[in-house]
């Protein structure tokens, strides 16, 4: 069988397990629809969370980032696998013990103003509707690719297959997804992986084989080698990187605070029995989530070796058929500047922006392109996001690991698309229709406005993935800089201060927010020619400007509260409650 026919099959039977659980697992009531009736085990609500969490951008893109950019993608392992360190025990148990459904919910009791629970209403949708762009975009991505279909409608057949088991299963529908989800992705993650490391290493472990010798009988290094080839095409060393300490520490506490804030990881903690049980499912679930952070920079340095090697001074006509075969994507292109059927790679001289290919080859094979930069010696296009795709034909493993990292991006891209989407209609329903508008519908008549908020999100969802804002790649640092700024101090200070009151959090989650958008909006989208590190404050980039956002925020609710009347007793006691342990309750109220 070939490639497609075998991808096809792949993705059909994992679409239809999906389906399947959804329709098993429907959801019955608001409570159902919202926390999965707040009654799934810690082991599956670990798998969730974590399928929950790794997007398109974790199985497809960061790999492509790291190979490219060595130790500076050292950042999202860093951050996004400490930012679970930070919720299983600073914010996980706390809310699971206040027991709401979402974080405007806590917002808005924990600080008894309407007014709070609409700016964190609003904060949310922003965060969730710039974060859910990206996966549709991947989602189109992976079946343009794989299944020769155009963009749009691989949007289309992602849009349907969430909507069916989103819409139907509601949270509970969702969470058996995931699990069901997160096996399909990290299993198309490790395998190929695990191929690479024994070809390249000889060590089935991939993070083992990070720091082995090759099997070429050079005895060599893999990072070794791979400097010594960087260098020589002009790039900086692999292992060193060229961000600033400061920038790389601002980024990853970004990274860090915005996960611990991010809305759908924390709902998830939401659908846990007990307590107890919201600590233990933070583990597993960075446990998990582990599994995939530590085996990405072997795969992207394995990649990056595998891509020069084969390709570096290659004659074209020689070329793996790997990369005839990507070719046709535009995903990757050899234009023959110097007319000898060799493909140049060099530094720092790469293609800027997205070249036109015409259809027509030249002599010696090479692409043709509308607009050649006659300057640049560099002969080869490479997109980062091949590099993860790409990777199983490189290394010229069997058909159906081919297949396996087609279905394992997709389920990566739609379990976190369907987690988004979900946090939507939920602020939606419950936040802005059952708390601020229509105070006196039912259960019955929230779980249809779910429902449908739900298709609607879908819907404008599906027109980001189609018509995409240029922005896409840059839009999910910019979601994590404002779940930090915004969501994280006011749960902390809500959680760990009794003092804090609504004046405080309003003005510190306005002040954060505003400060960190303007300063992503003047940097990447009013003035980019200038967003480099000698205008940036204190050389802190925009993707971790969100870090500085969130001190002003702490700063400013920390001064308003105190300088505000104090919040009214019962919210006092509300604080005290969420921070008794369960079952030592009665002895307390006993003894007092």
């Amino acid at each position: 069988m070939d490639v497609q026919t075998l991808t096809f099959i792949f993705v059909g039977v994992t679409f239809l397990i999906y389906i399947g659980i959804a329709i098993w697992s429907r959801a019955g009531t608001t409570d159902d629809f919202y926390v999965a009736g707040g009654g799934v085990p810690p082991l599956a609500n670990g798998m969730a969370t974590a399928a929950d969490w790794m997007s398109a951008a974790s199985f497809i893109s960061m790999a492509g980032v790291i190979s490219f950019v060595g130790r500076d993608g050292a950042v999202y392992l860093m951050g996004w696998t400490g930012g679970y360190v930070l919720l299983a025990l600073l914010l996980a148990p706390y809310l699971r013990k206040f027991g709401k459904y979402t974080v405007p919910d806590f917002v808005g009791d924990r600080y008894y103003s309407d007014f709070a629970r609409l700016v964190a209403v609003v904060c949310v949708l922003f965060v969730s509707f710039t974060y859910v762009a990206g996966q549709m975009r991947g989602v189109g991505i992976v079946f343009s690719r794989f299944l020769e279909v155009e963009i749009t409608t691989g949007v289309l057949i992602g849009m349907g297959i969430v909507f069916f088991y989103a819409v139907l299963g509601g949270m509970k529908g969702i969470t058996y997804t995931q699990v069901a989800q997160y096996c399909v992705l990290i299993f198309a993650f490790l395998v190929p992986a695990i191929f690479i490391s024994m070809l390249m290493t000889g060590t089935p472990i991939p993070q083992l084989g990070f720091g082995s010798t090759l099997t070429d009988g050079s005895n060599v290094y893999i990072l070794d080698r791979l400097d010594q080839l960087s260098e020589e095409l002009g790039f900086g060393a692999y292992t060193e990187g060229n961000k600033s300490t400061i920038d790389m520490f601002f980024i990853t506490a970004a990274l860090m605070v915005g996960t611990a804030g991010l809305p759908h990881v924390i709902v998830r903690f939401f659908t846990v029995p007990k307590v107890r049980d919201a600590r233990i499912s933070a583990g597993y679930a960075l446990v998990f989530i582990a599994i995939l952070y530590t085996t990405a920079p072997a795969l992207a340095s394995f990649a990056r070796l595998n891509l020069i090697n084969t390709v570096n001074n290659a004659e074209y006509k020689n070329t793996p058929s790997w990369f005839k075969n990507w070719e046709n994507t535009n995903l990757i292109a050899w234009v023959d500047k110097n007319k000898d059927g060799k493909i140049q790679y060099f530094a720092n001289k790469a293609f800027t922006g997205t070249p036109e290919f015409l259809d027509e080859r030249g002599l010696n094979g090479e692409r043709k392109i509308s607009n050649p930069v006659s300057s640049n010696p560099n002969e080869l296009y490479i997109d980062r996001d091949i590099m993860v795709l790409a990777n199983p034909e490189i290394a010229n493993l069997p058909d159906w690991v081919i297949a396996l990292v087609a279905a394992g991006g997709l389920a990566a891209a739609l379990s976190t698309a369907a987690g988004l989407l979900l946090v939507i209609s939920t602020s939606i329903s419950h936040d802005l229709l059952k708390k601020l508008f229509l105070k006196n519908i039912t259960d019955k008549q929230e779980l249809v406005f779910a429902r449908f908020s739900a298709a609607v999100a879908i819907a404008i969802a599906g027109y980001f993935g189609i018509h995409p804002p240029g922005f896409v790649a840059q839009v999910v640092a910019f979601a994590f800089g404002l779940a930090a700024s915004s969501f994280f101090p006011v749960i902390l200070m809500g959680i760990f201060s009794k003092r804090m009151n609504k004046e405080g959090a309003i003005a510190g989650m306005i002040t954060g927010l505003t400060f960190t958008a303007s300063y992503i909006i003047y940097f990447k989208f009013i003035n980019p020619s200038i967003n480099s590190e000698e205008n940036w404050w204190f050389g802190i980039s925009p993707e971790g400007i969100g870090t500085l956002g969130m001190v002003f925020n702490f700063f400013i609710s920390f001064l308003i509260s105190r300088v505000t009347a104090p919040p009214p007793q019962e919210i006092k006691d509300m604080v005290d409650d969420i921070r008794i342990p369960q079952g030592a309750k009665t002895s307390y109220h006993h003894h007092h």
